[in-house]
């Protein structure tokens, strides 16, 4: 005679008794990439600004390099056209500093923002899948047969 009890079967009615939900998975993925798009988004744009920065600046640099490569009657003007380039060159570079700046500073107000709002969205959806995944598991519970207990 066998004095082991067999606990698969009980094990496997009460997990029976329990349904399982993946809908909160589920929408913890959608969440998650729709996160990942807008941070996405948010890098892209910076990139973008970035780029036509760095080529505006290029343009300029370029074309106030031409008074620099003609030829001068005394040797004084070349040092004027260089001290003209630097002068020039030196205001250009603030201005561009400047805008690479506030460029950075978007990506960081959009970026808390958007952290803020996940942050925001995450404690909704936890809060929704523990009193609902509560709720079935307390359904669960008085469904399952005295004998089990």
């Amino acid at each position: 005679m066998n004095r082991n009890q067999d606990f698969t079967k009980y094990m496997t009615d009460m997990m029976g008794q329990f349904p399982v939900d993946t809908s909160a998975l589920t929408e913890a993925f959608k969440t998650q990439a729709a996160f990942g798009e807008k941070m996405s988004k948010i890098a892209l744009a910076a990139a973008e600004q970035s780029a036509e920065i760095s080529h505006k600046w290029t343009r300029e640099t370029l074309s106030k390099m031409g008074p620099m490569a003609e030829i001068k009657e005394e040797p004084s003007d070349y040092a004027k056209a260089m001290t003209d380039f630097a002068s020039a060159s030196a205001e250009v570079a603030a201005e561009n500093m400047a805008a690479f700046a506030e460029v950075a500073k978007k990506v960081q107000m959009d970026t808390v923002e958007l952290m803020m709002s996940a942050g925001k969205e995450a404690q909704e959806d936890a809060t929704a899948a523990v009193k609902k995944a509560t709720s079935e598991a307390t359904t669960a519970a008085k469904k399952v047969p005295a004998t089990a207990k």
